[in-house]
Order: C-alpha cells, then structure tokens, then sequence
C-alpha cells in the first residue's frame, strides 16, 4: 500500500528534524535501519533527511534508491526554497533535493514577517515569490510537494494574513500541502485549535501540523489540529528532536486510530508499534521510556492493589485499551502497595497456579511487605519474586545447595594487574564441595566459583552467564555506610532474568541475586529437559 493523494498523511521525520536531538547520531546505515523500522508501523511518508545540505543525508538518499525497500512509505527529501534573488534553476540547495530522486519534496519557508525581514533581509513579497517559483519548479517535474511553514503560530499573532498568503502561494504553485508549524513549542492546544479552523475557513488546500513539545503539549496540540480541520501530521519516533523534543509518532498513530478512529496506518502495523519503538532506540543509543504512553514497559503495569482486584475481575477496569493492539502487555507489579489480588495476579503472569493458596498467597503479601521496608524491590525482579511466591507453596523446590562459607578476596599488583579470587563451602545431595574461581570481580569471582561447585550436578549451569550488574545506595548516611541494592540480569542464551538481593555488604547482597539467579536458572530449565 501506498499513500495516495487524498489519504490521511502520517508524516515521520525522526531522520532529520527527530536526528537533531541531543546525543543522537545515526550513521547511514542507522538512518536506512530506521527508514525500514518506520515502514513497518506503516506511516505514509519517511522524511529521510536534507541531501545537499549534510554529506550523510545525500549519501543516504543515494544509497535509498538500491537498498530501500519500502512496502508502505514513500521517501521525502526535505529543504528549502531558492534563496532571495537566485533564480531557482540556479539554486544549489534546489538542484541537490531534485538529484535526491525522491517522489516527494518538502520544503521550508517562513510565514513570520519578523523571520522574513530579519533573519531572510528579504521583502515579503520576495518570500512570497521564492515560495511560489521553488514549489513550481518542483512540481513541474512530477515532484509532490509539502510546504513547511516555519513559525507559522508566532507568525499568526504577529500578523494573522501573512502565513495564509505564503500557503495560498505554495498551493497555487501546485503544493499539495501546507504544513503549519509550531517551530518554537510554545503553543497550547486551545490555540492551536482556535488558529487552525481559522486558517481552515480561508484557504482550500490540505493542511498539516509540526509540532514542538517545549510545553509539553506536542501530542495534544496535534490532535486538536486535527480536530479542526488537518489531515496531515508530522511526528517523530519516541518524540525525539531538538529541545524537548516532537509530538511522538506512536503516541500519534495511537491516538488516532484507537482514540479517534481514523485508519491512519493498515491495521497489521498497529501491533508493531512497540517493537519498533523500542529497535529505534536501540539504533539512537537512548534507553527506551518506560513511562511512554502506548509503547513504555510500564505504559500497562499496575502497583496499586485496588487497581489489582479490579483487573482480576476485569482488565478494562483499569487499561484505556487491550494492550496487544499496540504490541504491549499488561503486568503486575509486586511491592509493597501490593495486595492479595496483586499477587494472585503476578503469579497467574507468571505461570504459577495459586488455586486454593489463600494462606500461600497471604504469607507472600506478608513477606514482601516486610522485605520491601528493608530495601528489597521485585518491580524489576520477576524472578526473585517468582522464588519467593513458589517457596510458600507445598511443592516448593528444593535449594540448590546447603551453603557453609564463601569468602572473596581482591589482589592489586606491583604491576596495575587487579585479580579477585572467591572460594566457596556448599553442600550439594550431601556432598561436600569446595570450589575457588578467579573473577574481574569479587561478585564475578563469586558467581564463577558458585556455578563450577554446582555445574556436575546441575549442567545446564554451564550456560548460563551474567548480563548485567546494577546496584543501588539506598538510606546512605555519609561515609561509606549504607544498605546496597544489587540487581543482576542473567541469561542462558535463550531467555533473560532479573533477580535482587539487598545487605549493608555490597558482597552479600550481591550473593543473594546470584543465589537466586542460579536457583531460577535451574526452575526454569531441569536438566532433563537439555
């Protein structure tokens, strides 16, 4: 599917004006990566950049028309109108988009009377000119053609005429679309509405929104443009941009579709959106939000036990939508706001049967109360949670080892070289073992140590490694006097876990995440089962 001229527009501009944001540097084959990513959620139009103006964007569009291959977006070069007294043939910047060989074109122009004469020294009738010939010579040779009205809002107040003449010339030269753009961020929604309908009942060629989010407003300041009366609208992935950022192209897609019911992208796009939400940032180097409406890990996840006994007896109760029509998935989180229908529902997530455990159920809440008042946290440790829950029930597994003593130990040489060596004591089926493995670190040393005393009888063991080390000060007091939180990821190759373990000693907490990490590494994957 393509976009056809009188369909709905999802604009995306995370390649160019989403690229400007700090800290964000994507390579060309970052840019064609994300170029593929945003073809998958199905937006009509992909702003690849600004050919001519950076090396990088024109070796991207090169490289586009060979290696791109889009099944639902069309590719756009963006840049400007030929400068004041330059003939339009003539212009560099002009001729640089025409070689991008993009069949659409989208070009900025003022329509503030105050950027025209001080920042263009041009004559407003000069703009008006400059907007009509480029679009015109464009249009000429089958390009279609946007217009981005820069500072269209500030413009507005300043003169309420003159960006209505710049879109009037930009569609009477053949443009099929006239962007109106909060270039500064500084509009409300009320006002973007109000201006919006105004400009909609004095021209009749399609409009567009770009929003700023300097007020925090950029999704909703978007949506009421739709509202009154545009049928076009840019964003970028996860809001990324200058500043504070653009309206978010997810949250737009989102909101439009299961908000407002317009079939912006094919319905197969829809359940993509996270997933490509979080690829980009990977692609950007940027942690994924979190707390990012519609696509965030925590866009569906639920503390509160009130919000918990409403979501047992139905999860509409408490979730604006079913969280797989955008990719997501509703979850659970246990803490000490948790209640019993908090743990009843973690444990059905977690594939743990809890019929009939009233009094199992109970403790746990009990337990976790007590544990979190002390510094231990299971939002982030599905697998310590899933130990705790499963070692209150009758067929509680049995631990792994008896431990009699570990020690590590840290050696600095003459020579730079630090080496750390842990020892450990444990009793595995009644067998004493002791085992001593050297590390890059004291916890490490410790896991290596831990692993080769229980590997024979466990291993699958032998798979499994550390991901990710994070620890946590929590309650310091000066000096160095203070309860450690340690969370560790680990991984078998096949599938990843978070456990936690908490002590004034940075070791032992780190020894409790390790025990467990170990302990649900073998839960999750008997030895009989390979």
């Amino acid at each position: 599917m393509t976009t056809s001229e009188t369909d709905f527009h999802v604009f995306d501009t995370t390649l160019r004006d989403g690229a400007q944001r700090e800290g964000v540097s994507y390579s060309v084959a970052d840019k064609l990566a994300v170029a593929r990513l945003l073809d998958e959620i199905g937006v009509g139009f992909i702003e690849g950049g600004w050919p001519g103006a950076l090396p990088k964007d024109t070796e991207f569009f090169s490289r586009a028309r060979t290696e791109l291959k889009l099944r639902h977006a069309l590719l756009v070069a963006f840049g400007s109108t030929r400068k004041a007294g330059v003939r339009v043939e003539d212009d560099a910047q002009v001729r640089a988009l025409l070689d991008a060989e993009t069949p659409v074109v989208c070009l900025v122009a003022k329509s503030d009377v105050r950027h025209v004469r001080e920042a263009l020294r041009t004559t407003l009738e000069e703009n008006l000119a400059m907007v009509g010939d480029t679009v015109a010579f464009f249009v000429s040779r089958g390009r279609r053609v946007f217009l981005d009205c820069e500072h269209f809002f500030d413009g507005y107040a300043a003169d309420r005429d003159y960006g209505v003449r710049v879109l009037q010339a930009a569609f009477d030269a053949g443009a099929e679309v006239g962007v109106l753009c909060d270039t500064n961020g500084g509009m409300l929604p009320m006002g973007v509405g109000r201006v919006v309908a105004d400009v909609r009942a004095r021209v009749s060629g399609k409009l567009g929104i770009h929003c700023q989010d300097d007020t925090g407003c950029a999704v909703a300041n978007t949506l009421a443009a739709v509202e009154a009366g545009v049928t076009h609208v840019q964003g970028t992935a996860n809001g990324y941009g200058e500043r504070a950022g653009n309206a978010d192209t997810f949250a737009l897609i989102g909101n439009l579709v299961t908000k407002m019911g317009l079939p912006v992208v094919p319905a197969e796009c829809l359940p993509e959106l996270q997933r490509v939400s979080h690829a980009i940032a990977e692609l950007a180097n940027i942690a994924p939000d979190e707390h990012q409406p519609f696509v965030g890990a925590s866009a569906f996840a639920h503390k509160a036990g009130l919000h918990a006994s409403a979501i047992k007896v139905s999860p509409e109760l408490y979730n604006h939508l079913d969280p797989a029509v955008v990719g997501n998935d509703m979850r659970i989180l246990v803490t000490e706001m948790a209640g019993r229908a908090s743990v009843e529902l973690k444990g059905r997530e977690l594939g743990v049967d809890l019929t009939g455990q009233s009094e199992a159920i109970g403790r746990v809440v009990d337990r976790v109360k007590v544990l979190e008042a002390d510094g231990w946290s299971f939002e982030a440790a599905d697998a310590s949670f899933e130990l705790l829950l499963r070692g209150q029930l009758p067929d509680a597994p049995a631990p792994l080892f008896e431990l009699e003593s570990y020690k590590t130990s840290v050696e600095h040489w003459g020579n730079g070289v630090v080496v750390s060596e842990a020892t450990v004591k444990v009793h595995v089926d009644g067998e004493r073992v002791i085992s001593t493995a050297e590390g890059n670190g004291p916890v490490n040393a410790l896991d290596n140590a831990l692993r080769q005393a229980l590997v024979n009888r466990h291993p699958q063991l032998a798979d499994v490694a550390l991901a990710d080390y994070k620890v946590r000060i929590l309650g310091w007091r000066g000096g160095t006097s203070a309860t450690t939180r340690v969370l560790i990821d680990t991984t078998d190759g096949v599938g990843e876990w978070t456990t936690v373990g908490v002590h004034a000693n940075i070791v032992e907490a780190s020894w409790h995440a390790l025990v467990d990490a170990l302990t649900y590494a073998v839960l999750r994957r008997p030895a009989s089962a390979g």
